[in-house]
C-alpha cells in the first residue's frame, strides 16, 4: 500500500531557501513521518551533493550516482545545491548524467523513495524554470525564510541549552545585539542558524577557558553553567563566516545581481 499512496501521489519536493534555514532538518524529520504513516519503508535520510553524484570520466557518474540512489532506497535523497547539477549555456557536463540517472531511477522506483532538492530560492526558482520536465516532477515546493533576529537569540538559547548552559542578562541583550548587526548587513549568504551555532561554539569556548582560570572555590554551579556578557566580546567575524560565497552552476550577472 505504501507504493500505491507514493506512486499515486508525488511527494519529491524542492526546498528554497538561504543556509541555515532548516531544510536538512526537514528533510530528515519529513522522512520519518512518512515512515510512521507507512508510506516509506526505512524513512531514513541521505544527504548529498555534486561532488556525492558526479564523477570525473565518461561513464562513471551514472555508476557513483546511482550508489547514492541505492542507499536512498526506502528513505529521502536529499541533494543541496541541486542548481550545480545543471550547467548553463547548454554546454556538456557530467552533471547531466547524474540529474538523468535521477529521474529515471524516479520512474522505475515510484513508491520506494523520495527525492528532495535544496538550494538558494533565486537559483531554485531559475532551475525549475529553465526545466519544464524537473518541474513536473517536483510539484511541491517549500519556502524557507531567513529567521528574525528574536528567533536567532531563541535558538542560540536552545543551542546553549544542550551544552547545559544558559545566558546572564547582560549577555542575552548583547547577543541580540550581534545578531541584530548580523541581520542588517546580511546579504544572502547570511548563514542564519549556522551562523548563530559558530557563535554559540565561540562563546562557549571563551566560556570554558575563562572558567579554567578561575580558583576552584569560584566554580559554583551557577558561575560554571552561565554564559556571561565577558564570553560574548570580541568575536572574530571570521569565526561567524559560514560560506565561501561561491555558487557553482549559474552564472551571475553585473554587479553581482543573479542573471
Amino acid at each position: 500500500t505504501s507504493s500505491s499512496v507514493l506512486g499515486r501521489f508525488s511527494l519529491h519536493t524542492v526546498f528554497k531557501g538561504n543556509p541555515g534555514t532548516g531544510k536538512t532538518t526537514m528533510a530528515r524529520l519529513l522522512g520519518q513521518i512518512y515512515n510512521a504513516l507507512g508510506i516509506l519503508e526505512r524513512g531514513h535520510l541521505i544527504e548529498c551533493s555534486r561532488q556525492d553524484l558526479v564523477a570525473g570520466f565518461v561513464g562513471q557518474t551514472a555508476i557513483k550516482t546511482q550508489e547514492v540512489i541505492s542507499r536512498a532506497m526506502g528513505g529521502v535523497l536529499f541533494i543541496d545545491e541541486a542548481y550545480s547539477l545543471f550547467s548553463e549555456g547548454g554546454r556538456e557536463d557530467f552533471g547531466k548524467e547524474a540529474v538523468e540517472t535521477i529521474l529515471k531511477a524516479m520512474e522505475d522506483n515510484r513508491g520506494k523513495f523520495v527525492v528532495i532538492m535544496a538550494g538558494y530560492t533565486n537559483e531554485m526558482n531559475r532551475l525549475l524554470k529553465m526545466n519544464p520536465g524537473l518541474k513536473s516532477r517536483f510539484d511541491h515546493e517549500l519556502l524557507f525564510e531567513d529567521y528574525n533576529t528574536a528567533e536567532l537569540v531563541r535558538i542560540a538559547e536552545d543551542m546553549l541549552a544542550g551544552e547545559q548552559l544558559k545566558m546572564d542578562q547582560k549577555a542575552r541583550v548583547l547577543i541580540k545585539s550581534l545578531l541584530q548587526d548580523l541581520q542588517e548587513g546580511k546579504d544572502r549568504f547570511f548563514g542564519n542558524a549556522r551562523t548563530v551555532r559558530k557563535l554559540v561554539e565561540e562563546a562557549s569556548r571563551k566560556h570554558h577557558l575563562r572558567i579554567a582560570r578561575l580558583s576552584p572555590a569560584k566554580r559554583s554551579r551557577k558561575v560554571v553553567n552561565t554564559i556571561t556578557e565577558e564570553d560574548l566580546q570580541n568575536i572574530s567575524p571570521d569565526v561567524l563566516e559560514t560560506s565561501d560565497k561561491k555558487i557553482i552552476g549559474f552564472r551571475r550577472g553585473k554587479g553581482g545581481a543573479e542573471s
